[in-house]
Protein backbone atom coordinates (compact mmCIF):
# COMPACT_ATOMS: atom_id res chain seq x y z
CA UNK A 1 0.00 0.00 0.00
CA UNK A 2 2.91 2.33 0.74
CA UNK A 3 4.21 1.87 -2.81
CA UNK A 4 0.85 2.99 -4.26
CA UNK A 5 0.88 6.08 -2.07
CA UNK A 6 4.33 7.06 -3.31
CA UNK A 7 3.38 6.31 -6.92
CA UNK A 8 0.31 8.51 -6.67
CA UNK A 9 2.44 11.34 -5.29
CA UNK A 10 4.68 11.37 -8.35
CA UNK A 11 2.09 10.73 -11.08
CA UNK A 12 1.05 14.35 -11.72
CA UNK A 13 4.62 15.71 -11.79
CA UNK A 14 5.58 12.86 -14.13
CA UNK A 15 2.71 13.66 -16.50
CA UNK A 16 3.69 17.34 -16.50
CA UNK A 17 7.33 16.51 -17.22
CA UNK A 18 6.27 14.12 -20.00
CA UNK A 19 4.08 16.78 -21.65
CA UNK A 20 6.81 19.43 -21.44
CA UNK A 21 9.45 16.98 -22.67
CA UNK A 22 7.29 15.81 -25.57
CA UNK A 23 6.59 19.41 -26.52
CA UNK A 24 10.29 20.26 -26.48
CA UNK A 25 11.22 17.20 -28.57
CA UNK A 26 8.45 18.10 -31.03
CA UNK A 27 9.81 21.60 -31.43
CA UNK A 28 6.91 23.37 -29.71
CA UNK A 29 7.65 26.57 -27.81
CA UNK A 30 6.26 25.14 -24.57
CA UNK A 31 6.35 28.26 -22.38
CA UNK A 32 4.85 30.55 -25.04
CA UNK A 33 2.11 27.99 -25.74
CA UNK A 34 1.39 27.74 -22.02
CA UNK A 35 1.08 31.53 -21.71
CA UNK A 36 -1.21 31.68 -24.74
CA UNK A 37 -3.46 29.01 -23.21
CA UNK A 38 -3.47 30.75 -19.82
CA UNK A 39 -4.53 34.04 -21.46
CA UNK A 40 -7.33 32.25 -23.33
CA UNK A 41 -8.45 30.60 -20.10
CA UNK A 42 -8.61 33.92 -18.27
CA UNK A 43 -10.61 35.44 -21.13
CA UNK A 44 -13.13 32.61 -20.89
CA UNK A 45 -13.41 33.05 -17.11
CA UNK A 46 -14.16 36.75 -17.56
CA UNK A 47 -16.83 35.91 -20.15
CA UNK A 48 -18.65 33.32 -18.04
CA UNK A 49 -18.30 35.04 -14.65
CA UNK A 50 -21.56 37.03 -14.87
CA UNK A 51 -23.47 33.84 -15.65
CA UNK A 52 -21.91 32.04 -12.69
CA UNK A 53 -22.63 34.91 -10.32
CA UNK A 54 -26.25 35.04 -11.51
CA UNK A 55 -26.71 31.30 -10.97
CA UNK A 56 -25.17 31.40 -7.49
CA UNK A 57 -27.28 34.41 -6.50
CA UNK A 58 -30.50 32.78 -7.72
CA UNK A 59 -29.82 29.55 -5.84
CA UNK A 60 -28.93 31.47 -2.68
CA UNK A 61 -32.08 33.58 -2.85
CA UNK A 62 -34.35 30.58 -3.43
CA UNK A 63 -32.69 28.62 -0.65
CA UNK A 64 -32.84 31.34 1.99
CA UNK A 65 -36.37 32.42 1.04
CA UNK A 66 -37.78 29.01 1.95
CA UNK A 67 -39.05 28.32 -1.56
CA UNK A 68 -37.38 24.91 -1.73
CA UNK A 69 -38.87 23.83 1.59
CA UNK A 70 -42.33 24.96 0.46
CA UNK A 71 -41.95 23.03 -2.78
CA UNK A 72 -40.83 19.99 -0.81
CA UNK A 73 -43.96 20.15 1.35
CA UNK A 74 -46.19 20.52 -1.70
CA UNK A 75 -44.89 17.59 -3.72
CA UNK A 76 -43.47 15.60 -0.80
CA UNK A 77 -46.37 13.15 -0.44
CA UNK A 78 -46.05 12.09 -4.08
CA UNK A 79 -42.29 11.70 -3.93
CA UNK A 80 -42.35 9.77 -0.66
CA UNK A 81 -44.65 7.22 -2.30
CA UNK A 82 -41.85 6.32 -4.72
CA UNK A 83 -39.11 6.34 -2.09
CA UNK A 84 -37.82 9.92 -2.32
CA UNK A 85 -37.93 11.61 1.11
CA UNK A 86 -39.27 15.17 1.26
CA UNK A 87 -36.00 16.67 2.50
CA UNK A 88 -34.23 15.52 -0.67
CA UNK A 89 -36.43 17.52 -3.06
CA UNK A 90 -34.52 20.78 -2.44
CA UNK A 91 -31.29 18.84 -2.99
CA UNK A 92 -32.44 17.59 -6.39
CA UNK A 93 -33.46 21.08 -7.49
CA UNK A 94 -30.36 22.84 -6.19
CA UNK A 95 -28.05 20.18 -7.68
CA UNK A 96 -29.33 21.09 -11.15
CA UNK A 97 -27.96 24.62 -10.62
CA UNK A 98 -24.99 24.37 -8.27
CA UNK A 99 -23.04 21.42 -6.97
CA UNK A 100 -21.41 23.46 -4.19
CA UNK A 101 -24.78 24.72 -2.93
CA UNK A 102 -26.06 21.13 -3.08
CA UNK A 103 -23.10 20.06 -0.95
CA UNK A 104 -24.33 22.44 1.76
CA UNK A 105 -27.73 20.73 1.63
CA UNK A 106 -26.03 17.33 1.80
CA UNK A 107 -24.34 18.34 5.03
CA UNK A 108 -27.68 19.51 6.42
CA UNK A 109 -29.28 16.15 5.54
CA UNK A 110 -26.37 14.29 7.13
CA UNK A 111 -26.77 16.34 10.34
CA UNK A 112 -30.53 15.80 10.60
CA UNK A 113 -30.89 12.23 9.32
CA UNK A 114 -27.38 10.80 9.63
CA UNK A 115 -25.14 9.59 6.81
CA UNK A 116 -26.07 5.93 7.40
CA UNK A 117 -29.82 6.52 7.21
CA UNK A 118 -31.83 5.85 4.06
CA UNK A 119 -31.98 9.60 3.34
CA UNK A 120 -28.23 9.92 3.88
CA UNK A 121 -27.39 7.01 1.63
CA UNK A 122 -29.82 8.18 -1.05
CA UNK A 123 -28.31 11.67 -0.82
CA UNK A 124 -24.81 10.32 -1.44
CA UNK A 125 -25.95 8.27 -4.42
CA UNK A 126 -28.01 11.17 -5.85
CA UNK A 127 -24.99 13.46 -5.77
CA UNK A 128 -23.12 10.96 -7.92
CA UNK A 129 -25.96 10.08 -10.31
CA UNK A 130 -27.08 13.61 -11.22
CA UNK A 131 -25.43 16.59 -12.91
CA UNK A 132 -25.45 20.36 -12.53
CA UNK A 133 -27.50 20.84 -15.68
CA UNK A 134 -27.95 24.61 -15.86
CA UNK A 135 -24.44 25.42 -14.63
CA UNK A 136 -22.88 23.06 -17.15
CA UNK A 137 -25.03 24.28 -20.02
CA UNK A 138 -24.41 27.94 -19.28
CA UNK A 139 -20.66 27.59 -18.80
CA UNK A 140 -19.84 25.28 -21.68
CA UNK A 141 -22.29 26.66 -24.21
CA UNK A 142 -21.25 30.23 -23.39
CA UNK A 143 -17.57 29.33 -23.67
CA UNK A 144 -18.16 27.58 -27.00
CA UNK A 145 -20.54 30.34 -28.16
CA UNK A 146 -23.37 27.85 -28.76
CA UNK A 147 -26.73 29.59 -29.02
CA UNK A 148 -29.02 26.77 -30.13
CA UNK A 149 -29.00 24.01 -27.53
CA UNK A 150 -31.58 21.83 -29.33
CA UNK A 151 -32.31 18.79 -27.20
CA UNK A 152 -29.68 19.34 -24.52
CA UNK A 153 -32.02 20.51 -21.76
CA UNK A 154 -34.69 17.84 -22.28
CA UNK A 155 -31.99 15.19 -22.54
CA UNK A 156 -30.24 16.42 -19.39
CA UNK A 157 -33.53 16.52 -17.46
CA UNK A 158 -34.32 12.98 -18.62
CA UNK A 159 -30.84 11.86 -17.53
CA UNK A 160 -31.41 13.45 -14.12
CA UNK A 161 -34.71 11.62 -13.81
CA UNK A 162 -33.00 8.36 -14.74
CA UNK A 163 -30.24 9.06 -12.21
CA UNK A 164 -32.83 9.76 -9.53
CA UNK A 165 -34.70 6.53 -10.25
CA UNK A 166 -31.42 4.60 -10.29
CA UNK A 167 -30.45 6.21 -6.96
CA UNK A 168 -33.71 5.16 -5.33
CA UNK A 169 -33.22 1.65 -6.70
CA UNK A 170 -29.59 1.47 -5.51
CA UNK A 171 -30.49 2.81 -2.06
CA UNK A 172 -32.92 -0.09 -1.72
CA UNK A 173 -36.46 1.35 -1.79
CA UNK A 174 -37.55 -0.05 -5.18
Amino acid sequence: MNVLTHMSDIMIPMVIFWIVGYGMVSGVKVYETFLKGAKEGLRIVVEILPTLVGLMMAVGILRTSGFFELLGKLIGPATQAVGLPTQLIPLLIVKMFSSSAATGLVLDIFKTCGPDSYAGMLTSILMSCTETIFYTMSVYFLAAKVTKTRYTLPGALLATLAGTVASIFLAGKM
